[in-house]
Parts: C-alpha cells; structure tokens; sequence
C-alpha cells in the first residue's frame, strides 16, 4: 500500500465526522488506508468511527483504545500510547498524520505530497501551509505563514522549535525501528516524532493552504495557556536533548533559551512573580553557564520569589 492516514480522536464528536470525509474524499492514484485510534471516548465519538468503518471496510480501519493502558506525563492523561500505536500500525509507504478536531480542505492533498516525497528523495518529510479557524470566533480565519517560508528545512531548524502543524504532515514510514522511551516522557508528541523523522532527511514545504487546524476550547493543545504551551514546549526539549549529539544540543538549546525568557516575561506581565522566579531558577540549573538571560535579572527575580539557589 502507498499511503497510510493516522488520525487519532478522542472526545471530538462535534468534529470528528468532517475529519473522516476530508480523508475519504482524497483523490488519489493510489491506494491508501484510513487508521483510526480512537481513545476510548465518553461523547460518542467511538459510536461514529464505528458507523464509518462499516460504510467503509475497504478502507477504513479502527484502533480502539483502553483508556486504563492510557500514557500519564505529570499525572496528566495524554494520547501519546495512542498517536504512537497508530503510526506502529500503518501499513503504507508514506503516513499522513491527521487530528479528530482538524481537517483537510484538498482533495489531491494526499496526491501531491506523496508525489513530493516520491521525486524528491532527499526529504523525509513535508508540511504545508494551513489555515488557522477559531471556533470562538468564526469568521476569523487565518493563515499560519502569511511570509516567506524556505522549500527545504533541515534537522536543525527543526530542533529550534517545531514550525509544522500536525493536520500538514506526510512522511516516510518506518525510518525509525521503534518509538525510544523517552519519548513517551514528552507531553508533547508531534515534535519528538518529527524530529525522529529528520534525523534521516530534509523537510520539504508545499506553498499550499490544504488543511484546516482548528482552536476550540477543549482543544488538548489550543486550549492551554501560552505558558503551560511554553513550559510543556521545555519540558519536551528536554527529553529530545538525551538523543542529540554536542552541535545538535546547540541548536536546541537555543530555542529553550527563548522560551525560557518568553515564559519569564509572560509571568511577569501577568503579575506572577511566583512562577517567574521559578521559571528563573529553573534556567539557571539547566544552563548555568549560559548568558542568553541576563543573571542578576534571573537572580532578582527568583528573591523576589523567595526562591534559593
């Protein structure tokens, strides 16, 4: 099989069926499959993908999860055991990844990024440009590059920060041999897999809009705050950093650094002197010998806060 579509759900039944019809109506001169992890919900959104897979036997399969083999990060519950068996799973040459709450609005989406990756065999992977839909506000709708963006990325840019949405992503499958353990430490999941994809290949970007990625309230990435974003962005860093060599911790490194001072300034703003001297104290143990932040202003911060070294 050519092409393999991961989409995993749980709890999106408002959304979930215009999902599965973005997929279904792709327009391809392959064959391609439709995997669908769903996590065990509680409104529905099981009863639908079951009521899809039989309309569609041929081409939808289903991965219906427990949620008591559920991964937990900072005792949270997270859909990382989902998202990574569904990728184990697939049976293509190339996956598609594809989120119960996003869809996409191309039909030869799918045709032309594995098309891309077929006669551009340097990359490993490719994205493409999305528009952006606030559920709260629906008429507006943007686009997430609205400036210039590269035709190719390498693992370095990447290791500053991830810049792909997840509904835009196609990539070679199994370039890896397994998911390593710390990636199930991560509370985020996107960025670690698209890291382990780049590590054998470029990034190549489309300069279409062909998806649509969708901020709701229950959102389990839209609706945190830009600090808990910035905080779990470090945290995944983290984890990432124990599998780079010296030059690719730099890079990485670097985009920490910006986040550590984005998230110190958000609290500050905020009035939260308590979690901008932790934030502080946190920089200073992880990067002592850094100069990015000033340290007497690191310093004040956390004495402010009560905080010790």
């Amino acid at each position: 099989m050519k092409a393999s579509v991961s989409l995993i759900t749980y709890n999106q039944a408002a959304f979930i069926a215009q999902a599965i019809e973005s997929v279904l109506e792709q327009q391809t001169t392959f064959d391609f499959e439709l995997l669908i992890g769903e996590d065990d919900s509680s409104d529905g959104t099981r009863d639908i993908v079951r009521h899809y897979q039989a309309r569609y036997p041929d081409r939808i399969r289903l991965s219906l999860n427990d949620r008591r083999n559920v991964v937990y990060v900072n005792g949270k519950p997270t859909g990382l055991g989902n998202f990574a068996n569904n990728i184990r799973n697939t049976r293509g040459e190339y996956v598609a990844l594809l989120e119960g709450d996003d869809y996409w609005t191309s039909p030869l989406k799918l045709q032309k990024q594995v098309d891309f990756l077929e006669h551009n065999r340097d990359c490993a992977l490719c994205f493409h440009n999305v528009r952006v839909l606030h559920e709260s506000e629906p008429s507006r709708i943007e686009v997430h590059y609205t400036g210039a963006v590269r035709e190719r990325y390498e693992l370095a840019d990447l290791l500053k920060g991830n810049f792909m949405h997840t509904c835009s992503v196609v990539f070679r499958a199994r370039l890896f041999s397994d998911f390593p353990s710390w990636f199930f430490q991560c509370p985020l999941g996107d960025w670690p897999l698209h890291v382990l994809n780049a590590r054998h290949g470029r990034i190549g970007y489309l300069d279409e809009v062909m998806a649509v990625y969708r901020k709701h309230a229950q959102g389990v990435w839209s609706a945190q705050t830009q600090v808990q974003i910035l905080a779990e962005s470090i945290q995944t860093a983290r984890w990432i950093r124990t599998s780079l060599t010296g030059p690719e911790r730099k890079h990485l490194d670097d985009g920490v650094t910006r986040w550590y001072r984005d998230v110190i300034d958000l609290c500050r703003a905020q009035g939260d002197a308590k979690a901008a001297g932790r934030f502080a104290a946190a920089y200073l143990r992880r990067f002592p010998l850094r100069r990015d932040i000033g340290r007497w202003y690191l310093l004040k911060l956390m004495i402010r806060a009560g905080f010790r070294r």
